[in-house]
């Protein structure tokens, strides 16, 4: 982005010294001709200034606002030299061939003098005319899906699959209908962003054409069926997230391909079926988040494989079960947040658990737990959250009073009758561990 900055400041530059040039000719015309210096039909000022923005790209832009702002907007009066003197808030350009065309447009409220939209705001065909459109972006936006339902299906998507690099969709409730096909011929998209929207339906199985994509954002929407064998294609992707839609079936092996991923996050779907091993194959991924789904299988042994992962949530799978045991937990020592929150986990808290020595967020609440906790959870240097509460734990925790003085509300034992803390610890309440008994010793 930087780079980008840089080159439009420099054209800015030479946009003003090519003002100066105009400027200097027409004095210089005025003080030393002797006949009429308007005797041309064409002015040497009005050939400068023709060549900084085509009338065509003008008037197509000023076309392709009004349709989202409003008819009554008249840019050619509050906007002449839209990629000059006078830009647009959220309307960019970059030079080519010597002359200004549209490369970006920020439509919605992005800022306090952003181009805001009509409650009939619609696409025109003249958006897709901007051939050197490379960003398009739409922030709240499409306002109503009852006065003023707007689809994106339908409409001519490929004319900028020359140029359209990022395309983003945020919080357009009155956006409907369902993706088109023809996202896939977007061939230049390295982002597409579809965060809270009125869109549903099956997500195109042409989206996986998009080689060149590396953050795929389609999130709290709702986009329903199966999620496509085809993403596992899209190897340069970094980010992809599809949590809160209606999502199901199972989560497909082919994202084995997506080996430069960082982030996946499927939460807050209706998948099912067990978590694939080949996700295993994800060498660099470092959030994984497939939380409030309807995952079976067990905890996956190959977790301790993924020893780059520094945030993984799998809670609120009440039918997911496993065994924390089985896992190494030693090899995935990168680990800082874990949620393993009602998965239906049974067994002992292993003492492996404690070599997680980065680890901030520990969450084992509102499973079927047993045993007694180990005293190096209390000793992690980094722990900041501790969820225990909701088990069926007992014995006597041997933690130390400076952790239960330190974390306060942000450890929970509750709801585990045989579990019990030593008694004293201290004369201050609050270090003493909230819904958890003193254990009792006889006299």
């Amino acid at each position: 982005m930087g780079n980008h900055s840089h080159r439009r400041r420099d054209l800015f530059v030479v946009f003003l010294t090519r003002r100066v040039i105009v400027w200097s000719v027409a004095l210089f015309g005025l003080c030393s001709c002797g006949g009429d210096v308007y005797g041309s039909s064409s002015s040497p000022t009005e050939e400068l200034v023709g060549a900084l923005m085509e009338w065509n790209e003008r008037e197509t832009l000023y076309s392709a606002i009004r349709g989202f702002v409003g008819s009554s907007w008249n840019g050619s009066d509050l906007y002449p030299e839209p990629c000059g003197w006078t830009p647009i808030q959220g309307v960019s350009c970059d030079l080519h061939d010597e002359k200004w065309y549209v490369s970006v447009m920020n439509i919605g409220s992005f800022y306090d003098n952003s181009l805001r939209c009509a409650p009939d705001a619609n696409f025109t065909h003249h958006l897709f005319d901007l051939k050197h459109l490379s960003s398009l972006s739409f922030n709240n936006c499409f306002f109503s899906p009852q006065a003023n339902p707007v689809a994106i299906s339908g409409l001519s998507w490929e004319r900028l699959a020359g140029s359209l690099t990022a395309l983003e969709f945020r919080s357009n409730p009155g956006l409907i209908g369902t993706l088109p096909p023809s996202f896939g011929s977007l061939g230049q998209l390295q982002s597409l962003v579809l965060l809270e929207n009125g869109l549903g339906g099956n997500i195109p199985f042409e989206i996986g054409n998009l080689g060149n994509l590396k953050r795929l954002v389609m999130s709290e929407s709702g986009f329903e069926g199966n999620i496509p064998d085809s993403l596992g294609r899209l190897s340069n992707l970094l980010i992809l997230d599809m949590s809160g839609n209606k999502l199901s079936g199972s989560i497909p092996t082919s994202l084995q391909g997506l080996t430069s991923l960082l982030k996946l996050d499927l939460s807050g779907n209706s998948l099912g079926g067990p978590v694939p091993g080949e996700l295993a194959n994800l060498k660099s991924l470092v959030l994984l988040d497939l939380g409030k789904n309807n995952l079976t299988g067990g905890l996956a042994r190959w977790i301790q494989d993924m020893v780059s992962l520094e945030e993984l949530v799998m809670s609120h799978n009440p039918n997911l079960g496993g065994d924390l045991k089985a896992i190494n937990w030693g090899n995935v020592k990168n680990l800082r947040s874990l949620d393993l929150t009602n998965i239906g986990l049974k067994g002992n808290i292993p003492d492996s658990m404690s070599n997680l020595r980065m680890l901030r967020h520990l969450g084992l609440g509102n499973n079927s737990l047993t045993g007694t906790p180990p005293r190096g959870l209390s000793l992690l240097p980094h722990i900041g959250a501790l969820y225990l509460n909701g088990n069926s734990l007992t014995g006597q925790l041997e933690f130390p009073p400076e952790f239960y003085a330190k974390m306060r509300w942000r450890f929970s034992g509750e709801d585990n009758p045989g579990l019990c803390y030593r008694f004293p610890i201290t004369t201050s309440a609050d270090a003493a561990p909230h819904g958890i008994n003193p254990c009792i010793t006889a006299t």
